[in-house]
């Protein structure tokens, strides 16, 4: 087993039984995902439906997690999507497809995402759950991905495609051209669609990660 710490993602499609065609659609948004973190140095592997519209990735930048889970809730659109993340080892050579390897992150990973299916922390339903070594980073990420969840549950998909739009191309007025909208409705956009929320979001995790692991 290897001893560096990698990350796993593991993600399935809420409610995939009732949309039509969500295989094509969810291998689509994938190739993109893959292609853009892969270029980003964000992933080791390229993402893996595993079972049905489950899916999987590993990345040895732990600190990269946040954004990944930002832009892969912006690439998918429209399929929500829950996401459970383990931190450890791996217990083989790193190599493709995802889906054969093992190990403690692939475990806590697996734990994660079981914890989201069964809102086993919170009261209130989540999208998004850790699951590590270290009790009070978990305690901690949890809480602050839980809040978020609940403001990303309420974003609108007009809004959603102004944030895939502004995170392609951060500037307003771009953003305003590219949409055919004016600026005021790429600013209500943003602020109604959280954006700013989930950006901090991903800084304060980022750095809460470096500082923990």
């Amino acid at each position: 087993m290897t001893s560096r710490t990698y990350a796993v993602l593991l993600a399935d499609v809420l409610g995939s039984s009732s949309r039509p065609g969500i295989r094509r659609l969810l291998g689509q948004r994938l190739a993109q995902a893959s292609q853009r973190h892969q270029r980003n140095k964000w992933i080791r592997l390229p993402y893996s439906v595993t079972a049905g519209d489950e899916f999987q990735t590993l990345t040895d930048r732990l600190e990269s997690v946040p954004a990944i889970i930002l832009d892969l809730r912006r690439t998918l659109q429209p399929l929500p999507i829950r996401i459970g993340v383990g931190f450890g080892r791996v217990s083989e050579r790193i190599q493709a497809p995802v889906n054969r390897l093992g190990g403690e992150a692939f475990q806590y990973a697996r734990q994660a995402i079981e914890g989201v299916k069964t809102s086993q922390r919170f009261r209130f339903l989540v999208l998004t759950s850790f699951q590590t070594s270290e009790q009070e980073f978990d305690t901690t990420a949890n809480l602050i991905y839980g809040l978020q969840d609940t403001l990303v549950r309420k974003i609108t998909a007009k809004q959603w495609e102004t944030i895939d739009a502004f995170m392609d191309q951060p500037g307003i007025e771009q953003v305003a051209k590219r949409l055919r909208v004016n600026i005021s409705t790429v600013s209500r956009n943003l602020k109604r669609g959280y954006y700013w929320q989930l950006s901090e979001t991903a800084a304060v995790v980022k750095t809460l990660i470096e500082h923990t692991f």
